[in-house]
C-alpha cells in the first residue's frame, strides 16, 4: 500500500495548483494504470484549458515531509480556494447581489484570522464595519499556522452563506489532510483549527444581524405596466431581484442615500429631441451597429451567472461567474502578478470585497428608488417589437448600472492595494471561451465595464457614466475609512 498525491498543474490565469485529496490505494504498475482509477474528488475546480498535466508524487506510508509551512504560505492556495467558493456560488445560482455577500462574510473571517496572527503589521476590522464587534485573540503560548488557520476560517464563512450544507466539507478536509501529510505538528493543528473556528464564530454571528434573513420574507416587487416603470423582460420574465437589498446592513458606507446621483431623464418617447427618447435611440443604434470589439467587450463583461437559452421549445441555462465574482479572479490575477504574499492576498481580497458589498447596497437603492424601465423594454414598445439587446437584460431597474458602479470601486479598492497603472491581462473569462483582455490598469478595466453594458443593449450611456462616477466615490470612501494596515 502506498499513499499517492496528485497535484493537477493548470495553465490558466493563477498559474498554480489545484490538490487532489491523498487516499489509500493499492499500489500502480504504472501511470497509465493511475489514469484508470477513480478520479480522486479536486480540492479545487479550476479553469478548463487544455494544458492539464498530472505530477504523481508516490510518497512511504511513513510522513517525511515536514515542509506544511511552505504549502500554507503560498499565496496561489487562497487564490485557489477563492475560486472554489465562486465556483460553488455559481453552480447554486446564486445572484450577483447575493454573491456580493456571499464574498464578503468569507473574506473577512480569513483577513482576521491573518490581523490576529500579525498584528504587527495588520489591523482588525473590528469597530471599522458597522456592527462588527471585538474580535478574540489568539491563546498566549499556543503555536497556531495562521494561513491554515485564515484558509479554514474562509471556508467555514464560505460554506455557512451558501449552500447547500456542506458545500466545503471536502475542501476543508483536503486541507487538513495536507497539513497532516506534510508534517504539521498535531499540536499545531489542532490549534490552528480551533482558532479559525473561533474567529469564524464571531463573523458568523455578525453575518446574521445584516437583516439578509428578513428581506427573504419581504413583499415583493409590485409590476406596474405604467410609463416608464420597469417590467419583466424576455426570455425569462424573472422577477425583479433584491428589491429589499437596500435595506441590507451596510459596512462603511453613512447611508444608502450617501451616493445620489441626478434624477434620471424624464421618460418620453414622444418628444424626439428629449434627452431619454435620444439615449433609447442611441442605445439600439449601439446595438445594430455593433463592431467586433465592441461585441467583444460586452461579452468579456457579460458575467451573467445564468442566462437562458432559447431555441424553439428548447431551454436550457448557461452559467458564468457574476460581476463580483469575475472581481475576485482579478484580485487573484493582481495577487499573482504583483508577487504578494500570502497575508497581503488575503489583505486585498477583503478589502475588495468590503466595496463591493457596500456598492451593491448603494445602487440597488438607486435602482428601487426610480425603477425605470431597460431599453429592451422601451424599443419593444414604441420603436421596434423584434429588437433584441446583444446581452440579456437582467432583471431588475436600470438605473443605475450594478456593474459599472461596483467596478469601479472595486477598482479603487485594488489600486489602494497595487497601486495606479497596475497593467496586467484578466484571464477570468477563458474558462467560458471568451479570449483574456489587457487593461493599462484597475480604473482601466472599471471604465470598460461602463462601456460594456452599453454595448450590451441592457443600459441607457448616460447611466452607465454616472454609475461609473458613484461606484468611484464609494470605493474612495472606502479606501480612505479602512484602516488595514500599519
Amino acid at each position: 500500500m502506498k499513499e499517492i498525491l496528485i497535484y493537477q498543474v493548470l495553465l490558466n490565469n493563477y498559474h498554480s495548483y489545484t490538490i487532489f485529496l491523498p487516499r489509500q490505494t493499492n499500489a500502480l504498475k504504472s501511470g497509465s494504470d493511475l489514469m484508470k482509477t477513480k478520479p480522486v474528488k479536486t480540492l479545487v475546480i479550476m479553469k478548463r484549458l487544455p494544458a492539464i498535466i498530472f505530477v504523481v508524487i508516490c510518497l512511504s506510508a511513513c510522513h517525511s515531509k515536514t515542509d506544511y509551512e511552505k504549502i500554507f504560505n503560498n499565496p496561489d492556495l487562497y487564490c485557489s480556494t477563492v475560486h472554489e467558493l465562486n465556483t460553488i456560488v455559481m453552480g447554486n445560482n446564486f445572484s450577483p447581489i447575493v454573491a456580493s455577500r456571499n464574498y464578503l462574510y468569507a473574506a473577512v473571517a480569513g483577513y482576521e484570522v491573518v490581523a490576529a496572527g500579525h498584528p504587527d503589521k495588520y489591523i482588525s476590522l473590528a469597530g471599522q464595519l458597522h456592527g462588527l464587534g471585538a474580535l478574540p485573540k489568539p491563546p498566549e503560548g499556543q503555536k497556531i499556522d495562521y494561513e491554515f488557520s485564515a484558509l479554514l476560517a474562509y471556508c467555514k464563512l464560505g460554506e455557512s452563506v451558501t449552500f447547500p450544507a456542506g458545500s466545503m466539507k471536502y475542501y476543508t478536509d483536503s486541507l487538513k489532510n495536507l497539513a497532516t501529510d506534510h508534517g504539521m505538528p498535531s499540536d499545531i493543528l489542532e490549534n490552528s483549527i480551533a482558532f479559525s473556528d473561533t474567529v469564524a464564530s464571531v463573523v458568523m454571528n455578525w453575518s446574521r444581524h445584516d437583516n439578509y434573513l428578513q428581506t427573504r420574507g419581504a413583499t415583493e416587487y409590485e409590476v406596474k405596466d405604467s410609463p416608464g416603470r420597469w417590467v419583466p423582460t424576455p426570455p425569462a420574465y424573472s422577477p425583479a431581484a433584491e428589491p429589499h437589498w437596500r435595506e441590507i446592513r451596510f459596512l462603511v458606507i453613512d447611508s444608502v442615500n450617501q451616493f445620489m446621483p441626478e434624477p434620471p431623464y424624464t421618460f418620453n418617447v414622444t418628444d424626439k429631441n428629449s434627452p431619454y427618447y435620444k439615449e433609447v435611440k442611441l442605445s439600439q443604434n449601439v446595438v445594430d451597429s455593433l463592431t467586433d470589439e465592441q461585441a467583444w467587450i460586452a461579452d468579456f463583461w457579460d458575467d451573467n451567472p445564468f442566462k437562458l437559452n432559447v431555441s424553439g421549445h428548447l431551454m436550457f441555462g448557461t452559467k458564468k461567474f457574476s460581476p463580483p465574482g469575475h472581481w475576485m479572479g482579478i484580485v487573484g490575477i493582481a495577487a499573482m502578478k504583483s508577487g504578494a504574499d500570502f497575508n497581503e492576498t488575503v489583505y486585498a481580497y477583503a478589502k475588495t470585497s468590503i466595496a463591493l458589498f457596500d456598492a451593491f447596497i448603494q445602487c440597488w437603492n438607486i435602482k428601487y428608488t426610480y425603477n425605470t424601465l431597460r431599453p429592451e423594454t422601451a424599443i419593444n414598445k414604441y420603436i421596434d417589437p423584434n429588437w433584441r439587446p446583444h446581452l440579456q437584460t437582467p432583471p431588475f431597474p436600470e438605473y443605475t448600472c450594478g456593474h459599472c458602479t461596483i467596478s469601479a470601486a472595486a477598482s479603487e479598492a485594488l489600486t489602494s492595494v497595487f497601486g495606479d497603472h497596475f497593467a496586467y491581462t484578466d484571464s477570468t473569462e477563458l474558462e467560458f471561451g471568451i479570449k483574456s483582455r489587457s487593461f493599462k490598469s484597475f480604473r482601466d478595466a472599471a471604465l470598460e465595464t461602463q462601456y460594456s453594458r452599453f454595448y450590451g443593449g441592457i443600459h441607457y450611456n448616460y447611466s452607465c457614466v454616472r454609475s461609473n462616477e458613484m461606484g468611484a466615490k464609494l470605493g474612495s470612501l472606502v479606501v480612505e475609512r479602512l484602516k488595514m494596515k500599519k
